[in-house]
C-alpha cells in the first residue's frame, strides 16, 4: 500500500485548515497530494462563521508543516497569543497557505467528491482489494463529472454542510423542513450580516453548546443596542437538557479564560432576566402561522407548550455526510458515526476538548487500507474537536503512509488541560456584568461554581409564555 501510494498521489477530501495541514505533511513527507475542495476558494466553512471569534489563540491554530512552508516565503505569524476570527483564520493563514507554490498545483477547488470506491473491485469483492488503488468520482460546478485514481484517500471533508435537527429525537421536528424560511442553523451574525433578520423579532435559540451561547450574547447585545424599538428583540433559550450547569462551564477555574466567561456572561444574562429559558424542553413540531410567525410545540416540565416565534436558531451540533463513503468499507462507531477506535477517547459523554489524548493514524484508519478519515469528521457527532488534535491527526496519517511507523506512532501535541475549542471571545468579561467585578466576585456577583436559581431560569420562561398568546 505504502508503494501505491508513493507512485499515485493522495487524495485529499476537503481544502479546510486539517485538508490543508494534510497536504503540508504529505509533501513533506515526500508524497504528492491533490486536495479536492467543493467549494470555489478554500476554506468555505471556516468563512461561513467567520465572524466568530476563536477563545483558543493563534499558537494552536496553525499547524507546524504548513508554519514552515509559509516561512520559506517570509509569511509574518500573527501575534502567537492574539485570538483569531474564523476570518483571521481563512484569510491570514489558509489563503496565505493555498497559494503557496508547493500547495496551488495540488488544488483542485470546485471538486466535490461523490463517491470513493477501490478502482474496479465493487464493495462485496475481496480478492485483489488491499492492493487495488482507489478510485473518486468528482462533479463540478458546472454539474461536469471526472474521476481520479490515487494510492490513499484522506477524508477531512469536516461535518459543516450536516447541522443538528430542532427535533429533539434527532430527526427533523414535524414542519421543520417546511418552516426552513424562518430558521437558521449553526451560528449567526447576528451583530452584522444578519442583523436585519433578528432585530425586533421574538428569537428562540436550541441548544446547549457554545454555539448558541454566543448566540444568546449576541442577540441580547442586539436588543440592547435597540432599547427604544417599538418592537423589542425578545429572547428566549431552548435547552433540552434541565441541569444547565455544564453548559455554563468551569467560569473562573477554566484555564482558558475566554471560554468560562462565555459561561459566566450567560448565567448573568439570564439571572438578569435578559433571556428566558426553557429546560428542558424537547421540541416536536414547527408550523408555520399564516402571518409568517413560527408555532413551536415541545414538551417540558410543564408538559406540552406551544410558543409563538419569529426566527429560530438551532444550535444542535453537526453530523458527517457520509453518502460518498457508501461503496468502500468503513467501521465506525453506532453512537458518533467516527471511527470505532476512536470513539472511546471522544466521547462527549466522558470526555472534553482537552482530556481527548492525542491520536493518529492507528486510530483514524479504516478497514481498506490507506483509507482515513481525519479532522473534524472524524468526530463524527462528539463537539470536542480542536484544530491541533486535527493537525496532530494528519501528521501521524501522513508519516504512516511514507512508512515512518516510529514517527506515526510518536506524539507531538501539547495542549491546556481544558482544551482549545472554538466560540465567541468576550473582549471584556468584567464589561458584560451587571455589577462591578471585584477580586471577589465573579458575574453578577454569582459565585463561579454555583448554578443560576431554579426560580430565576424557569420563572422567566413561564412569565415570558404566559404574557405572550399563542392560541
Amino acid at each position: 500500500m505504502r508503494d501505491r501510494a508513493a507512485k499515485l498521489p493522495v487524495a485529499v477530501i476537503g481544502a479546510g485548515p486539517v485538508g490543508l495541514a494534510a497536504a503540508a505533511h504529505l509533501l513533506a513527507m515526500g508524497l504528492q497530494p491533490i486536495v479536492l475542495e467543493a467549494s470555489p476558494k478554500v476554506s468555505a466553512s471556516t468563512r461561513a462563521w467567520g465572524h466568530v471569534r476563536m477563545f483558543s489563540p493563534w499558537r494552536y491554530n496553525i499547524d507546524k508543516a504548513a508554519r514552515a512552508l509559509l516561512e520559506r516565503h517570509d509569511w509574518v505569524e500573527p501575534e502567537p497569543d492574539a485570538f483569531p476570527t474564523g476570518q483571521d483564520l481563512a484569510e491570514t493563514y489558509l489563503d496565505a497557505l493555498a497559494a503557496l507554490p508547493e500547495i496551488a498545483p495540488c488544488l483542485r477547488l470546485g471538486s466535490r467528491v461523490i463517491a470513493v470506491a477501490r478502482a474496479g473491485i465493487g464493495k462485496v469483492r475481496n480478492s485483489g482489494r488491499e492492493t487495488a488503488p482507489y478510485e473518486l468520482r468528482i462533479v463540478d460546478t458546472a454539474g461536469n463529472e471526472s474521476g481520479v485514481v490515487v494510492g490513499a484517500v484522506i477524508d477531512a471533508s469536516g461535518t459543516w454542510s450536516q447541522p443538528g435537527w430542532a427535533g429533539a429525537s434527532g430527526i427533523p421536528a414535524l414542519g421543520e423542513r417546511a418552516a426552513a424560511e424562518r430558521i437558521r442553523y449553526g451560528m449567526p451574525d447576528v451583530l452584522g450580516a444578519e442583523r436585519s433578520r433578528f432585530e425586533g423579532r421574538r428569537v428562540m435559540v436550541v441548544g446547549s453548546g457554545d454555539s448558541a451561547l454566543g448566540t444568546l450574547i449576541d442577540l441580547v447585545a442586539l436588543a440592547r443596542q435597540t432599547p427604544d424599538s417599538a418592537i423589542p428583540t425578545t429572547i428566549i433559550w431552548a435547552a433540552r437538557n434541565a441541569d444547565l450547569r455544564r453548559a455554563f462551564g468551569g467560569g473562573a477555574a477554566d484555564q482558558l479564560p475566554e471560554r468560562g466567561a462565555l459561561g459566566l456572561r450567560v448565567r448573568g444574562l439570564v439571572n438578569e432576566g435578559a433571556i428566558a429559558v426553557l429546560k428542558p424542553f424537547a421540541i416536536e413540531a414547527i408550523a408555520r402561522h399564516q402571518e409568517g410567525h413560527l408555532r413551536v410545540s415541545g414538551n417540558d416540565n410543564l408538559g406540552n407548550r406551544t410558543i409563538e416565534i419569529d426566527e429560530l436558531v438551532v444550535c444542535t451540533g453537526f453530523r458527517p455526510n457520509l453518502e460518498a463513503l457508501r461503496e468502500v468499507r468503513i467501521d465506525l462507531d453506532p453512537a458518533l458515526e467516527c471511527p470505532r477506535a476512536l470513539a472511546p477517547l471522544i466521547d462527549p459523554n466522558v470526555h472534553s476538548c482537552g482530556s481527548v489524548r492525542p491520536h493518529g493514524a492507528s486510530e483514524l484508519e479504516q478497514p481498506e487500507t490507506g483509507l482515513f478519515i481525519v479532522g473534524m469528521k472524524s468526530y463524527g457527532r462528539a463537539p470536542t474537536f480542536l484544530l491541533a488534535t486535527g493537525y496532530e491527526q494528519v501528521r501521524s496519517v501522513a508519516a504512516w503512509l511514507a512508512g515512518d511507523i516510529e514517527a506515526a506512532r510518536r506524539v507531538e501535541l501539547d495542549l491546556p488541560t481544558t482544551g482549545v475549542c472554538s466560540s465567541d471571545l468576550l473582549e471584556d468579561a468584567a464589561a458584560s456584568c451587571c455589577a462591578p467585578a471585584s477580586s471577589t466576585t465573579t458575574c453578577c456577583a454569582t459565585p463561579a461554581t454555583a448554578a443560576p436559581p431554579e426560580s430565576t431560569c424557569c420563572g422567566n420562561a413561564k412569565e415570558l409564555v404566559a404574557a405572550e398568546p399563542v392560541a
